[in-house]
């Protein structure tokens, strides 16, 4: 059971780790792409609320606040990039 644990946990913090450093390679070294595509925007909108939804649900309140910070710094960057 403990094995099934440590590899679920581990699982699910690779897809987290995997969508920032997807999304933050798009923002920084190919932004038009990124901001240009409603699909990619869409997609991590839903990723991100997913995992804050996840994380009020699932987690405890120190990765639920950094995910939150995630949620709006995602959101604050396409206000910003449609202003």
């Amino acid at each position: 059971m403990w094995r099934c644990w440590v590899g679920f946990n581990a699982s699910h913090s690779i897809a987290a780790m995997l969508f920032g450093l997807v999304y933050g390679f798009l923002a920084i070294a190919h932004a038009s792409i990124l901001f240009s595509s409603q699909y990619l925007l869409v997609v991590g909108l839903l990723t991100v609320g997913g995992f804050f939804v996840l994380g009020k649900l699932y987690w405890f309140s120190i990765p639920f606040i950094g995910i939150g910070i995630s949620l709006v710094c995602y959101v604050a960057s396409i206000v910003a990039a449609l202003a």
